[in-house]
């Protein structure tokens, strides 16, 4: 602590105002000579016109932040603008995409009907040409039958009527069938 209180006496005691000996405006003062220096390099400076320069610089740097303000004001509106467009286009995109969804949905319920419809159709006609053989299958068979039942018939007939007619009786009817054929014809 001793240390401390020393140096900060010896700080204080070595002051550059205590530095300068004698009258004030002197050459051998200090204080004056660095005052005379200071002011002679404040009027280099004037003289050179460093402080219009210097203005002029944080003007150009000045105009040249504005203008890169103005332009970033701008491209951010013209990419507001472009984003706008583009959720507008993806808008309508989706729009889209959900009509042809529904229309997809709708002609898949439509063909799913109309598919319904045609195994309908199909199984009909099937059907009805299944029933048309079986009606063709049965009226064959009972022609087939009532042929047989006929032949079956005439045979028996005649022989029935070969063992009880005469040859005069077979005559008559020869002739009365002829007869009947020519009354028919004409």
């Amino acid at each position: 602590m001793r240390k401390l209180t020393l140096t900060t006496a010896a700080t204080l005691a070595a002051s550059p105002a205590f530095a300068a000996s004698g009258p004030f405006f002197s050459l051998f003062n200090t204080n004056f000579v660095v005052l005379i220096a200071f002011l002679i390099f404040i009027g280099v400076l004037v003289y050179l016109k460093v402080p219009g320069l210097l203005g002029a610089k944080l003007d150009e740097r000045a105009a040249s932040i504005r203008s890169d303000l103005d332009e970033a004001r701008q491209l951010r509106e013209e990419a507001q603008k472009v984003l706008a467009s583009y959720e507008r286009k993806q808008k309508e995109a989706q729009e889209h995409a959900d009509r042809i969804v529904v229309q997809a949905r709708e002609e898949a319920e439509q063909a799913a009907i109309d598919a319904k419809e045609e195994i309908k159709r199909s199984i009909a006609r099937r059907l009805q040409g299944a029933e048309d053989q079986i009606a063709s299958a049965e009226a064959r068979a009972v022609r087939d039958v009532r042929d047989q039942a006929i032949a079956v018939a005439t045979a028996a007939a005649r022989d029935v009527i070969a063992k009880q007619m005469s040859a005069a009786d077979g005559d008559a009817l020869i002739d009365a069938a002829i007869g009947e054929v020519e009354s028919k014809l004409h």
